[in-house]
């Protein structure tokens, strides 16, 4: 605490440049990966193959995803474009696989009725299959929410600032308050945007609560 204290300014600035990483990557992979999980879902042909390549993805070591980047798409070594490139590629392996889940639990009997009353492809999707996929897909967003927070201390070791910075700096120095502040600020970060999402989650999705509601009701 102590150190904390007579740092918070540049903790604070480590705070703000780590959701400046984190925050364009954790939306990348939710804009890319959910028309991939529709496409999974629909076309299980062409799923099975995405999903395996999805979790091959996921399997790259962050180090040298990092080291590879800068090579395939020419941005500097020490870039926040680097850090978000990497960021999005294992927010999309991980939300790949939910969201073909997701759409996999919309009711089928839902689908077919908003078919019969001559709700178009585009409608289906948008006012159907979207809304009701929700409840799954956030716990998808959920996982690459935390996941991000923490692999972003990862870029410390290339130099792009975060609250990794303070992992490093504090183990070079052997200052155990600065190691210690770097932890529990990412832990606590992590806590602050996972509850920030199942917020966003619960707004999205009313009818579930008053299906909870009516559940309870119903028990007692």
């Amino acid at each position: 605490m102590k150190w904390l204290l007579g740092n918070w300014q540049q903790v604070w600035e480590l705070t703000v440049a780590h959701l400046v990483l984190s925050l364009p990557a954790i939306l990348l992979a939710l804009l890319i990966a959910v028309p991939i999980g529709r496409l999974a879902f629909r076309r299980p042909r062409f799923g099975g193959p995405l999903l395996s390549v999805a979790t091959l993805a996921y399997a790259i070591p962050a180090l040298p995803l990092l080291i590879i980047i800068p090579a395939l798409i020419g941005v500097p070594l020490r870039s926040w474009q680097n850090m978000v490139a990497a960021l999005t590629i294992y927010g999309v392996a991980l939300l790949v696989r939910t969201a073909a889940d997701a759409f996999a639990s919309v009711d089928p009997t839902l689908r077919d009725a908003a078919i019969a009353v001559g709700t178009s492809r585009a409608g289906l999707f948008w006012r159907v299959d979207l809304p009701l996929a929700i409840p799954v897909l956030i716990s998808g967003v959920r996982v690459v929410t935390v996941s991000t927070i923490s692999l972003v201390t990862i870029g410390a070791l290339i130099g792009v600032p975060s609250l990794g910075s303070l992992l490093t700096d504090g183990f070079q120095r052997g200052i155990a308050g600065e190691v210690w502040t770097g932890v529990i600020a990412t832990v606590l970060l992590a806590v602050i945007l996972d509850g920030l999402v199942l917020g966003i989650g619960r707004l999205l999705t009313p009818w579930t609560r008053r299906q909870s509601t009516l559940a309870r009701g119903g028990a007692a």
